[in-house]
């Protein structure tokens, strides 16, 4: 195999699951090396994996070095994938693409002007269960698609996350954190979305953080912690949507989509399984089998393995710069449609991304 090499700048949190499945599923991958401001942090990351760790620049002159990982903070974002695409490598980041539209939209032409690519978490929906679900939408089991409900809402990450300041900040909140999952999801079930309605709240001025080690400490809050909108997809279908950071616990379940025939319940988003139910009109829900790959594990990653591949077969990658593009549009509409009380017309599409129903190693279908 053409291994493709790598490397990864930012080894906070979420560094961890993306080394676990990079090293242990996709072997096309070579990681070149990790790197961080904090290079202890560097350090510590590279050893628990048996890797290197480097500076970004070493990264960045290392011509073995292909993508660059971007698990840097939200803000961070866009401007590290432009020091990349300025080296001449592809760039993969975290969610979200950039912190807004604006400069989301400059890293996309700065990757079309150079002639390389971009990709973005999340990469969730390329889970078993999410191509699942996709397949029996494809198939016309639901019939006609007429809307569903994505829902996503807990206390707060300050409960859990060793360091959550940043979840408060621009960049962050509940929509720019977790709904690139459910939209996501939802562009590569229905296609893109036409239209934003809805409304934006920030109930607290600051939080206390009762994780450690800051138990204890008051963060200040600069994003809206609750919102709530509808999304009219191109395709006709209307779907509702609330994102919370600011909800004791609720009842809904993370994605519901409706259609003329029936409805189809969708896992978590945030996970590449989970358990796919459809009801008939008239009949009851029915767990639905999932044959897709990557539905048996946390195969954070899986967007980068798929870029890697298709750079080597010539082909597009799915966890793509436009359609992170689209998902930045939209969440970014919802706060424009609060401040402004009216619909915002979306500039942007995106294709649905082709469906992944074999493994990207063997070729094999799922468990």
């Amino acid at each position: 195999m053409d291994k493709v090499g790598v490397g990864i700048v930012g080894c906070g949190n979420i560094s961890s699951a993306y080394l676990k499945a990079m090293t242990s599923a996709f072997p096309i991958l070579d990681i070149r090396g990790l790197a961080d401001l904090n290079h202890e942090l560097a350090q510590t990351r590279a050893a628990e994996f048996n890797l290197d760790a480097r500076t970004v620049g070493e990264l960045l002159d290392d011509p073995k070095v292909e993508i660059i990982v971007n698990l840097t903070i939200p803000k961070a974002h866009v401007a590290v994938g432009l020091r990349a695409l300025e080296a001449g490598k592809h760039t993969y980041s975290e969610k979200p693409l950039g912190i807004n539209f604006a400069e989301g939209k400059q890293l996309a032409e700065a990757a079309r002007a150079r002639g390389l690519r971009i990709g973005a978490a999340p990469d969730t929906f390329l889970g078993g269960a999410h191509q699942a679900a996709r397949a029996l939408i494809d198939e016309g089991v639901i019939g006609i698609p007429v809307g569903g409900t994505a829902t996503f809402m807990c206390p707060g990450h300050e409960r859990w996350h060793p360091n959550p300041a940043f979840y408060y900040e621009v960049g962050g909140g509940p929509m720019l954190d977790m709904g690139p999952y459910y939209i996501t999801d939802l562009v590569n079930l229905l296609g893109p979305v036409a239209k934003v309605a809805g409304l934006a709240t920030k109930p607290r001025k600051e939080r206390v953080v009762t994780s450690e080690p800051r138990n204890g400490e008051r963060i200040p809050v600069h994003v809206p912690t609750h919102v709530a909108g509808i999304m009219a997809f191109a395709n006709g279908a209307v779907v509702q949507i609330g994102m919370s950071f600011d909800v004791a616990g609720h009842k809904h379940v993370p994605l519901e989509v409706y259609g003329t025939e029936g409805t189809l319940i969708v896992p978590d988003p945030n996970y590449f399984g989970g358990t796919v139910e459809f009801q008939k009109t008239g009949g009851h829900f029915l767990d639905q089998p999932v044959r897709q790959p990557y539905s048996d594990g946390n195969y954070r990653s899986l967007g980068v393995a798929d870029l890697a591949h298709a750079i080597r077969s010539n082909r597009p990658h799915r966890a793509n710069g436009d359609l992170a593009l689209h998902v930045l549009e939209v969440m970014e509409a919802f706060q424009k449609a609060s401040d402004s009380g009216r619909t915002i017309t979306l500039t942007t599409t995106t294709e649905r991304p082709a469906p992944l129903s074999q493994s990207l190693v063997d070729g094999l279908l799922g468990k």
